[in-house]
């Protein structure tokens, strides 16, 4: 008996040990194209395998709630919302806010934990009769039940550099009375009337020895409840050397953690994590036009240290991502494909075909 128990138990850990080198499911991406389609690209298959057209117009950004169910995308054409379920590919909430003669602009936003309100920053357009009246920025409360905007609320003037424009990151607080916009301040508004109840001035954080810090969008792929992680921008208060590292907000106590990494180039796409959160890739570029060089950098997270560099074609413009088992890296936008790179080489591995056009709406992996 003993014998036969431990055959047993020897056979259930190779399986559990050939479960375990089974590669990792191929992801689905979803990407915004031209003119108005949210493409599903199978990473398996390399291949589009479905296409979801949007009634309200062009995609300009798309967001994963936080359990991953759905993807709230925001459209242009018509400043439309189309929500749709990651399950079954399917839209399961659509609608514009231009009615008539008033139109509305905006970019992006934050749907609150409950998915009933999205909360952005708008702008009005009332045609008049030789002009458009533009409106100043204002907070808007988009309830995507009754498919409307239902409350704005109006910018403060100290407020109308500091939270970052159209572009704004945003984040609902877990227990859905906050809105936090990361722009040069970190401005959280009380959604319950609308009003800004707190500045926290990044040009001096306590106890990080530097200044001037700035948060850029918030990393695709890590998704902390709780928390806002980010790329940042900072300067010593000294020499005033430019840093780059990520940054986490913890939306309830309202505290940094700062992870300076080195040195800030001219610029930077973005920043992706593997989902240990010990390795890290960017995109940097430098010069312009015909001088233009762009870069990956690859970075150990557990020393904050730069390891490997490597050289890539720029492209006019594109975004910047990774696969979710944070094996290849992505390089994609203003085309009608996606070069795939190998993490750990930073060599080109293939080009994906995608048969339209991308946006700039971003992608989105999920399993």
């Amino acid at each position: 008996m003993p014998k036969i128990r431990n055959i047993l138990a020897s056979g259930f850990a190779a399986g559990l040990a050939a479960l375990a080198a089974l590669p990792a499911p191929a992801a689905t991406l979803f990407m915004g194209v031209y003119p108005d389609e949210l493409l599903v690209f199978d990473e398996g298959s390399a291949s589009v395998t479905g296409k979801i057209k949007l009634d309200t117009g062009l995609p300009t950004s798309m967001l994963l709630s936080d359990d991953g169910k759905h993807i709230y995308t925001s459209t242009i054409t018509t400043s439309g919302i189309e929500v749709i379920d990651v399950a079954t590919r399917k839209v399961v909430n659509k609608f514009s806010l231009n009615d008539g003669a008033t139109r509305y602009r905006f970019w992006g936003g934050a749907a609150d934990p409950t998915g009933r309100y999205f909360y952005t920053l708008i702008t009005r357009f009332d045609k008049e009769i030789d002009k458009y009246k533009v409106s100043k920025p204002m907070y808007g409360v988009i309830d995507l039940k009754l498919k409307k905007i239902v409350r704005t609320g109006e910018v403060e003037k100290e407020d109308e550099r500091s939270s970052g424009g159209y572009r704004s990151a945003y984040k609902v607080s877990p227990d859905g009375k906050y809105l936090y916009m990361f722009g040069e301040k970190v401005l959280i508004l009380d959604l319950a009337s609308l009003k800004v109840v707190d500045r926290i001035d990044l040009a001096k954080p306590e106890g990080t020895g530097l200044e001037n810090v700035g948060f850029g969008g918030a990393i695709d792929n890590v998704r902390t409840p709780g928390q806002f992680v980010s790329l940042f921008n900072a300067s010593d208060p000294y020499i005033h050397n430019k840093t780059f590292g990520v940054a986490r907000f913890d939306l309830n106590s309202r505290q940094f953690d700062f992870t300076p990494i080195g040195p800030a180039p001219a610029g930077m796409a973005g920043l992706q994590l593997t989902p240990d959160g010990k390795q890290a890739y960017t995109v940097v570029t430098n010069g312009t036009l015909g001088s233009k060089r762009c870069e990956f950098w690859h970075m150990d997270m557990t020393t904050n240290a730069v390891v490997d560099k490597a050289e890539f074609p720029c492209r006019s413009r594109f975004r910047f991502g990774m696969s979710l088992d944070g094996k290849k890296l992505y390089i994609y936008g203003a085309s009608y494909d996606i070069e795939v790179y190998d993490a750990q080489t930073l060599k080109l591995e293939t080009t994906w075909d995608l048969g339209n056009d991308a946006t700039g709406a971003g992608l989105i992996a999920v399993p």
